[in-house]
């Protein structure tokens, strides 16, 4: 099983209150979730009116699937030209069965045993 996971850092140059802005986020999210059928939620800048960050999620058994729908879900968030996008930082996580070489990745921590 492979995840990927992105924070985007959005600008909203138009919204003047946070009304304003949770109804933007608002549009995104809901359009994104009913495409793609992934999660995403805010996740900082919550009390600024023109900045926001949103997170989501994608699962699949293939890390180039997942690669190629987080950078569907990102195009679609900029095609909605309803907020800028002035960052994004992405991450895929293998879990699961894993061969061997894979199991013994440095980045992978597991706690000594006594």
């Amino acid at each position: 099983m492979v995840v990927g996971v992105c924070r985007v850092t959005l600008m909203l140059p138009e919204s003047h209150s946070l009304k304003e802005k949770r109804m933007v986020l608002r549009r995104i999210k809901d359009r994104v979730q009913n495409k793609f059928n992934c999660a995403i939620a805010e996740v900082g800048d919550q009390d600024e009116w023109q900045s926001a960050q949103l997170g989501y999620a994608v699962v699949s058994n293939e890390l180039g699937f997942t690669q190629a729908m987080v950078q569907k879900v990102l195009q679609f968030i900029e095609d909605l030209a309803v907020a800028k996008i002035t960052d994004d930082e992405q991450d895929f996580m293998n879990y699961g069965d894993a061969d061997l070489d894979e199991a013994r990745d440095p980045r992978h921590w597991e706690p000594e045993e006594d």
